[in-house]
């Protein structure tokens, strides 16, 4: 019973030999002395470029000219051009209304007669005046007659050969001559304050001439430009007062249309301006000068046209605090042929896009290139490089990159995570 465990030994030291022979002359484990692999990713290279930045607003339009009939007379309304409904096209200096003239032609002819009086009564006063001076002449000669026969008979009656009664009666003939031609002499001298009363009558009847004439002009109303009626308010055989709109429309030549566009992006599409520009030439002549604009309808935005700035409205938008731009359009019947291609006509709904003058030096990449502040670049030994860039602004779903890139930078298109710079990378440029 005591040998059963001694013949037991001999398997189990054989088997412990051999488990420990085949341990020490097994071979190690394998060692790994190859690189990470590389990651494949998209990059695009880039270059330097001059961009111009866009920005797109939308707006309604209005007419660039606005005609307001407004009466200036008063009197009944006889006559309606047969086009004068809202709605309808009306060329230029065309009579559309008018007002009964009647006392206006009342006036003006009375007017005329009256300076046809004044007339003939300068003519009057004139041949007075030649006349009487003809007279006074000759009144003046009889004055020197009498007052030297006067002085002769005073001679004689001192003498005592002539009686003192033939004194008397010469005095009184030296007087009346006298009296005569002092009478003759104002008469004349009234003639200038005559003609003057005259020069001013008739001044005065020529003015009420002229304003007979402005308001008999004015019972006719007259389109200064081709328009389109909006709105009449007079009816025929109705009465118009001085001051009362009658007619309102739209001009036909132009029509605008007031775009609001943020500080930052208004300043964007100015860009800077030559050194020594006046503040007042930047507000004149700036916005107009750097920015070209396109108008579409938004029904139909294939249709294009082309617009101009015209000015900058004098303050902000009080609530969104936005730059008000007034963009006009030229010809908004141009080429019109509706329904296929319709007019530009005021309360039209538009599309306004704005390009702004070159940026020289500036970079573009995707949006989804930008890591906040950073972008991933391929670098020439195609690993990973984290490269801090200044982004200026996004345009069209691409960033604008003012600063951080060189021209040839391989940007990656595609995330990568981990992203861990020196990341070895395998490069394919992305088709563009």
């Amino acid at each position: 019973m005591r040998l059963a465990p001694l013949l037991a030994l001999p398997p189990i030291a054989l088997g412990l030999a051999a488990a420990a022979w085949m341990v020490s002359t097994a071979p190690g484990p394998a060692q790994v002395t190859d690189a990470a692999p590389a990651v494949a990713v998209r990059v695009v290279t880039v270059m330097a470029q001059d961009i111009r930045p866009t920005a797109t607003v939308w707006g309604n339009l209005r007419a660039a000219d606005r005609w307001i009939a407004v009466a200036q007379v008063q009197g009944e309304v006889i006559w309606r051009h047969p086009d004068l409904e809202p709605g309808r096209l009306i060329v230029a200096q065309t009579d559309v209304l008018r007002i009964d003239p009647t006392e206006y032609e009342l006036a003006l002819a009375q007017a005329r007669a009256d300076l046809a009086a004044l007339t003939a009564e300068a003519a009057q006063l004139t041949a007075e005046a030649a006349n009487t001076a003809r007279i006074l002449a000759l009144e003046q000669a009889r004055l020197t007659l009498a007052e030297a026969d006067l002085t002769r008979i005073r001679a004689l009656t001192a003498q005592g050969t002539t009686p003192q009664t033939r004194a008397d009666e010469a005095e009184r003939a030296t007087l009346l001559a006298r009296r005569t031609v002092a009478e003759f002499e104002n008469g004349l001298a009234l003639v200038p304050s005559r003609q003057a009363r005259i020069t001013a009558q008739t001044a005065r009847t020529t003015a009420a001439i002229d304003r007979a004439q402005q308001a008999l002009s004015r019972t006719t109303l007259t389109t200064p430009y081709d328009v389109r009626i909006a709105e009449v308010s007079a009816e025929l055989y109705q009465t118009v007062a001085p001051g009362q709109a009658i007619i309102r429309g739209d001009g036909l030549a132009s029509v605008e249309v007031v775009a609001h566009l943020p500080l930052e992006t208004f300043r964007r599409l100015v860009g800077d301006l030559p050194a020594g520009t006046s503040a007042m030439d930047r507000l004149r002549d700036g916005p107009t000068a750097q920015m070209s604009v396109i108008v579409s309808p938004l029904s139909d935005p294939s249709q294009l046209w082309t617009g101009q700035v015209a000015r900058i409205e004098g303050a902000l938008d009080a609530r969104a605090r936005t730059v008000p731009v007034v963009v006009t359009i030229d010809n908004p019947y141009l080429d019109a042929a509706p329904p296929g291609r319709m007019p530009l006509v005021p309360n039209m709904q538009v599309q306004v896009t704005f390009t702004g003058m070159a940026l020289p030096g500036k970079f573009m990449i995707p949006a989804s290139a930008l890591h906040g502040t950073t972008v991933r670049i391929a670098n020439d030994q195609d690993r990973l490089e984290l490269r801090l860039v200044t982004p200026a602004f996004v345009q069209d779903g691409q960033v604008i990159v003012s600063d951080g890139l060189v021209s040839g930078d391989r940007v990656v298109l595609d995330d990568i995570v981990p992203a861990l710079p020196d990341l070895p990378l395998a490069p394919v440029e992305a088709s563009q």
